[in-house]
């Protein structure tokens, strides 16, 4: 699930793990807070307001999960990490009337019923239970039954971006069904930064960002989401939880947290896409094993833009639409997140690079990026 870091109590020492979700918190008096979780599935229901809510979830039982997962079988096992682990499933109509049948990905979140664990898992059912968009996973369900804390999704055929992209068993991706992914991730995030209520996803990477069978990207684990600032607020204030090589730095050294801040989490995904590299990788050599101070001062010049592009598309990829990406990718990785574009630009950008996979010519009228002086404004 990719290296994690975080702020333990009020020192500036990050620690860093092998899973997001072990990460070290800040050390404070959890009982009292512990107690306003919700304890069982009414309880949930009644926090999400039941009349209120976008999505109507089904609520299962854990021995109802038993029959969709046939027991948890070993060969349902899709993967795992530091919540726990996911099996596939299917919700058939014999499990309880009215139901239509349905494959199904269940995320079965560990015993231990933490307070971080438990605040992650409701934070998705509460997320994910008022949005619905088309590069959003689909919530079914869920299970909140004595320790359990069980999720159930929507079933991606070609699971994460991260096992697709970096196999070494499966074809490398075309760098037409890279540019689909980078637009339907790019439109996921801006579908959440224009909420209604602004969200900040915080934790975009590429194991986050699901595949169904024709490539189409759905962003899934909303554990880390907050809600983004409103009104005359800049920005909002939180513990610093996420994954290293992917979140934004002034996050990192502040703890203020902005829909900029995916922004440049989104600029090292394209990277990754554009590459091929992973964010961090410590097999390769000294310089290049954090992919955006190895690609950064590439992206400047446009002459080495495409040294860094994918050796295995085999030079399958138009050179204008790669050196658009690439410059795309350098603008959501400034520093300064100010002067970085907004995801709604970011999609118009990204739109004209899409090509029939057919058909990898005609990119003329390609969207460019200007700079004015309140920042980078996307034109034709």
């Amino acid at each position: 699930m990719g290296n994690c870091y975080c702020r333990r109590g009020h020192d500036s020492i990050y620690t860093v793990s092998s899973d997001p979700k072990t990460e070290s918190v800040e050390q404070k008096d959890t009982t009292k807070e512990v107690s306003k979780l919700p304890s069982n599935a009414k309880e949930v229901e009644d926090l999400r307001g039941r009349d209120s809510v976008t999505n109507p979830l089904l609520v299962l039982t854990f021995q109802e999960l038993k029959v969709v997962t046939e027991n948890f079988r070993a060969d349902h096992l899709l993967g795992g990490g530091g919540f726990g682990s996911v099996f596939k499933g299917f919700i058939s109509e014999d499990l309880r009337k009215g139901i239509q049948p349905l494959q199904v990905a269940v995320k079965v979140h560990d015993g231990d019923n933490s307070y971080q664990g438990h605040r992650e898992w409701l934070a998705e059912v509460i997320f994910l239970g008022q949005l619905s968009h088309p590069n959003l996973v689909k919530l079914v369900g869920y299970c909140c039954e004595d320790d359990h804390r069980v999720l159930i999704y929507e079933y991606m055929a070609r699971g994460s971006v991260e096992n697709n992209l970096f196999s070494r068993v499966l074809l490398p991706l075309s760098w037409a069904i890279r540019m689909k992914i980078a637009y339907g991730a790019a439109k996921g995030l801006a579908y959440l930064h224009e909420a209604e209520k602004p969200i900040i996803y915080r934790d975009f990477k590429t194991s986050n960002i699901l595949l169904d069978m024709d490539y189409n990207a759905k962003l899934s684990d909303f554990g880390l989401a907050k809600d983004g600032p409103v009104g005359d607020k800049s920005h909002v204030s939180t513990r610093i939880m996420g994954t290293y090589g992917y979140a934004a730095p002034e996050y990192i050294m502040t703890g203020h947290l902005t829909p900029r801040s995916d922004v440049y989490s989104f600029g090292v995904v394209l990277l990754e896409l554009l590459t091929g590299r992973k964010s961090l990788d410590k097999s390769r050599p000294a310089r290049e094993q954090n992919l955006t101070e190895w690609a950064i001062p590439l992206l400047k010049e446009k002459k080495k833009q495409l040294n860094i592009v994918d050796p295995r598309l085999g030079g399958e990829y138009p050179t204008k639409g790669a050196q658009k990406a690439a410059m795309l990718a350098y603008h959501c990785l400034n520093r300064n997140p100010k002067a970085r574009p907004l995801m709604r630009d970011i999609v118009d950008s990204i739109e004209p690079l899409l090509i029939d996979e057919h058909e990898p010519q005609g990119l003329d009228g390609l969207t460019t990026l200007t700079f004015q002086a309140e920042g980078p404004k996307l034109t034709t």
